[in-house]
């Protein structure tokens, strides 16, 4: 599973709101919705954060492994 929790971080060490990605860079409010859920979102937002926030992919989303039932 994708998780999008690096994001969240990245934008406080980055001093970036979630209100100023909206207003200041128009990233559409809906998609943030999206990360908060780690729903999925189109590489072209991934991109287009990557490029506001001046970080790697690493600094946005990870990885996790589901639990598979036994």
């Amino acid at each position: 599973m994708i998780k999008y929790d690096p994001l969240w971080k990245t934008l406080k060490k980055k001093s970036i709101s979630q209100y100023r990605l909206i207003k200041e860079y128009g990233v559409d409010k809906a998609q943030l919705q999206r990360l908060r859920k780690n729903m999925i979102v189109k590489t072209l937002i991934l991109n287009r954060l990557c490029s506001i926030l001046d970080c790697r992919i690493e600094d946005i989303m990870v990885y996790v492994p589901e639990q598979e039932d036994s």
